[in-house]
């Protein structure tokens, strides 16, 4: 068995479609996406036996806020998808062996690294903590869209029906974006939201990826509300393997009376139920034990509540521990916008991409 950073992009897809708990952001697309977006560094990271067949799968991308000295002080690694490993002991193996050899050899260079899970991966927890990963909770909902759409429309909360009522009799239509030129459109929604509750918002090009590399593969839905004249809202939804993952999402509180962003998930509940997807992923539910708006927003809509949880490794918690301080007096002397001080010193505790939803902005 031997550790790898590269491998073969059909082997590599075979692989992740083959596996239950495989991913969109196990796969070499998404990966191919987070390369061409600025301030991420994607790394892959894989075990494989003596023949070539791999093992386990760890994709991991580095988020850099500061270059120059600050950057070790900045850097943090996440696995959105998580590890993707073979379903036996063979696999319980490859990914302690794949963990223990990352560890050794990048955390030098990010000051943790986040698994986030999407799948049930409990089977995992021994391993993990083995490694030096630590569990967090973490919610997440799930809607059933095997189900037939009435069903799916019953468990939806009374306000949240009204709402997709009253937002289809005022006229609101859905439109895909097919050019490259309205990703401005959606984008200005997503900077309103995320310039309103104070978190970094992912730079432009990583939608421009997405949208050349993902769209014409059919693993996206880059979606956009009209109302009357004016666009109201967007909703990002990735779609692979049955399931389709909610990603981003804004709204224009101007027009918060056609209730764009209700529309737009019952939208797509109705679009993956049509064309044969198994599962909606809300994409995060926040801590159980803290209060969050999102999670209240997506609770209307009738999923089950799931708690898969993160595991993170600090890899040195003296540099993370100045990471903090430094930004904290970054931020009382105005060298920095208040707004990445607070990535920094929450970084632990907050999903930073995928759990800013409709609720901040309806």
């Amino acid at each position: 068995m031997k550790i790898v950073r590269e491998l073969d992009p059909d082997r590599w897809k075979t692989f992740v479609d083959e596996n239950s708990c495989g991913n969109i952001y196990h796969t070499p697309e998404m990966f191919e996406v987070f390369s061409r977006t600025k301030g991420h560094t994607p790394e892959l990271w894989a075990a494989v036996d003596d023949a070539g067949d791999i093992l386990a799968l760890l994709p991991i991308v580095k988020l850099n806020l500061l270059d120059g000295p600050m950057r070790r002080l900045t850097t943090r690694a996440v696995s959105y998808g998580s590890v993707l490993c073979v379903p036996d002991a063979r696999g319980q193996v490859a990914l302690r062996f794949l963990l223990e050899t990352y560890n050794k050899q990048e955390g030098s260079r990010a000051l943790f690294t986040e698994l986030r899970h999407i799948s049930d991966l409990n089977s995992l927890r021994p391993t993990l903590a083995e490694c030096g990963y630590e569990y967090e909770d973490h919610l997440n909902f799930l809607i059933d869209l095997t189900e037939p759409q009435d069903v799916i429309w019953k468990k939806i909360a009374k306000s949240a029906q009204q709402r997709i009522r009253t937002s289809r009799n005022k006229g609101t239509q859905i439109e895909v974006i097919t050019e490259r030129e309205n990703l401005d459109i959606a984008y200005r929604f997503l900077e309103d939201v995320y310039e309103r509750v104070q978190i970094p918002l992912a730079d432009k090009s990583l939608f421009q990826a997405a949208f050349d590399v993902l769209a014409p593969k059919g693993m996206i839905q880059m979606l956009l509300a009209r109302a009357g004249e004016q666009y109201a809202a967007t909703a990002l939804l990735l779609t692979y393997h049955g399931r389709i993952i909610y990603w981003y999402i804004g709204a224009d509180r101007a027009l918060s009376a056609y209730s764009p962003s209700e529309f737009l998930v019952w939208h797509a509940l109705q679009w993956g139920n049509a064309n044969g997807y198994q599962s909606f992923d809300f994409g995060g539910g926040g801590k159980p034990d803290q209060k969050y708006g999102p999670r209240d927003f997506k609770s209307k809509f009738g999923g089950v509540e799931v708690n898969y949880g993160r595991h993170i490794c600090v890899h040195s918690p003296l540099r993370l521990k100045l990471s903090e301080a430094g930004y904290q007096l970054y931020r009382r002397s105005n060298l920095i916008k208040s707004l990445t001080a607070r990535l920094i010193v929450t970084q632990l505790s907050q999903d930073l991409s995928q759990d800013v939803f409709p609720a901040l902005v309806a």
